[in-house]
């Protein structure tokens, strides 16, 4: 419960460094007691998740009220190499800690991916994917995080997972900032136009994540009752070709769109052609709607200073 005797409760937040963790550092910051572990430990107490031990430690000595879990093996196309590492970090990992922390009811926050789908409807027309559709990942990047779903739920913890997509932010890589960057490298750019999704501010994902989870500290939400599958996004769809024509256009940068099929960008990873999420249970279990992407896409980047006008960028690509 959070009032004004009571003792501040322990968040504890792993991957702290990554675009959703630097985001979460912020809007968790007032609900309790951060502490924030990663990989390097810039920000607190040092963790690798591909260790189980690392994590049982931390978990004993930092004694958490609650637990967000923002780290992944997120390198798509080199998890196709790397497949023991990334099922030891997005599979294992979320159901070791979900074990650690059934025993004493303590609510965890855990982020998934719109890859756990293919893309394909094989009865029905394309419509936005629902918590309960079968999940059926294209490639290992996929496999492995819905693995974790399954190992984190399979422990009973109060854990509620939300699937994301297409994520960007002013940290770490993806797709906005590396189209930022190729805007004053390159004169001309083909973008892929036949992949749809749903682009998702980090801020935004962190805002949901802070609501959540202050009104379980307020004692608002039971987190035995709330706990499950949820998916959280920015509202809308688009395609990647789109989204770099509108990110060009906000930031007023120059440079020649071309369209392309994905058979003309092979990548060792197959992606879903189409992967938007309905978001309808988040909605009506917490209240909360992420507004549409193209509305976060012109915050973000406003924040950042770009308003149609060119404006150094080297900021945006410092060391993360």
């Amino acid at each position: 419960m959070l009032n004004e005797t009571a003792a501040r409760p322990h968040i504890l937040l792993i991957g702290a460094n990554g675009q959703v963790g630097w985001e979460l550092r912020r809007t968790l910051a007032p609900l309790g007691q951060l502490i924030a572990a990663s990989l390097d430990g810039a920000w607190g107490p040092r963790v690798d998740l591909a260790d189980p031990r690392a994590i049982s430690k931390l978990v004993r000595e930092s004694a958490p009220d609650v637990v967000v879990n923002a780290a992944a093996y997120t390198a798509v196309d080199k998890a196709e190499e790397e497949g023991e590492l990334a099922r030891r970090i997005n599979a294992e990992a979320p159901g070791l800690l979900g074990d650690l922390l059934h025993g004493r009811g303590v609510p965890m926050v855990h982020y998934s991916t719109d890859f756990v789908f293919s893309g394909m409807f094989s009865d029905e027309p394309e419509r936005p994917y629902r918590e309960n559709d079968a999940p059926e990942p294209l490639n290992l990047y996929g496999e492995t995080k819905l693995g974790g779903e399954q190992a984190l739920m399979a422990t009973g913890a109060n854990a509620i997972i939300l699937r994301t997509s297409w994520v960007y932010g002013v940290r770490g890589s993806n797709f906005l900032r590396t189209m930022l960057r190729l805007f004053d490298e390159r004169k001309e750019l083909r973008i892929v136009d036949d992949q749809i999704g749903a682009p998702t501010w980090s801020r935004m994902l962190a805002e949901v994540t802070a609501q959540i989870l202050y009104r379980i500290l307020r004692g608002d939400l039971d987190p035995e009752r709330v706990k499950g599958i949820y998916h959280a996004t920015n509202g809308g769809q688009t395609s990647w070709f789109d989204f770099a024509r509108a990110i060009l256009d906000i930031s007023g940068r120059r440079c020649r769109l071309l369209p392309i099929p994905t058979r003309e960008y092979p990548a060792p990873a197959r992606r879903p052609a189409y992967s938007v999420l309905d978001n309808t249970k988040l909605r009506e279990t917490f209240g909360l709607a992420l507004p549409d992407w193209q509305i976060s896409l012109r915050q973000c980047l406003e924040d950042l200073g770009f308003c149609g006008n060119q404006v150094e960028s080297d900021r945006l690509f410092e060391k993360s």
